[in-house]
């Protein structure tokens, strides 16, 4: 239903898009101060979702110089709102609040930046924006493909048995392989771009993707917990989704907006 969601408003009507990334920050927030409080910080859930609505909006609408300044403002109202609970923790969840303001709004803001390529209204694979999201969203989900099957298939040498013991380095090399070979398709056939752009999308593709997955796993296991929540059912969080997409986005927009848009 929701990649159905996801394709509809893309093709159809691309802002109704960001109705879904800026409803996703607000559950991925959500997830992360479930998950804080098994070390008792306690997120100021009110300031952050409202602020990171508002830099998913402003992203798309203005731009970068919006972002980074809806980005500062809500850091700063969620310190003063904070002041309220008085001074017992307030470095400890300040720090925590501000960690993830940068980790899931802002890096998620970016989706917006990449998506108003192309204008902000209509839809369409002719839309560079939707050519860009489709390839965002492609290439991760090749990475994560390539790295399933040779893992399964291949993987004797874990990569970082301490923090994932499931993730192997032939999985990686089945990640990259998989994900330079989809980000040449893309950028030269969706995107109309260099095909050694597509070949560097791949390889920063990979390497992000698989770094964002094991960021995430230290942090749940940091946490003591096995997701950050059950919102998908036999799925875990939605942050156990979206560890490699908030890793990947930043780079591939400065990527395609300075060698291919």
């Amino acid at each position: 239903m929701l990649l159905v969601a996801i394709a509809g408003s893309l093709y159809f009507w691309k802002p109704a898009f960001m109705l879904i990334v800026a409803l996703a920050v607000v559950v991925a927030i959500w997830e992360l101060r479930q998950g804080l409080l098994a070390k008792q910080i306690d997120l100021p859930e009110q300031p952050l979702m409202l602020g990171g609505v508002i830099m998913v909006v402003v992203a798309y609408v203005w731009g970068t110089d919006a972002l980074v300044t809806a980005t500062a403002v809500t850091a700063l109202v969620v310190m003063l709102w904070l002041l309220r609970r008085g001074i017992e923790g307030y470095v400890q969840t300040a720090t925590a609040s501000v960690f993830t303001l940068i980790y899931v709004p802002f890096l998620g803001s970016f989706v917006a930046l990449l998506l108003s390529e192309g204008g902000l209204g209509g839809g369409g694979l002719d839309d560079d924006g939707v050519a860009g999201i489709l390839t965002f969203i492609l290439v991760t989900i090749a990475s994560d493909i390539g790295g399933y099957v040779a893992g399964v298939l291949f993987g004797k040498h874990p990569m970082a048995p301490i923090i994932s013991p499931k993730k192997s380095w032939e999985g990686f090399a089945g990640s990259m392989v998989f994900t330079v070979a989809a980000g040449l398709a893309l950028v030269v056939f969706l995107l109309d771009g260099d095909w050694w752009v597509g070949v560097a999308l791949g390889i920063i593709a990979v390497v992000m993707a698989t770094l964002g997955d094991l960021c995430e796993s230290v942090m749940k296991r940091d946490l003591g917990i096995k997701d950050m929540s059950q919102v998908i059912p036999g799925h875990g969080g939605l942050m156990d989704r979206l560890d490699s997409l908030l890793a990947t986005i930043a780079p591939i927009w400065l990527l395609l907006h300075y060698l291919v848009f």
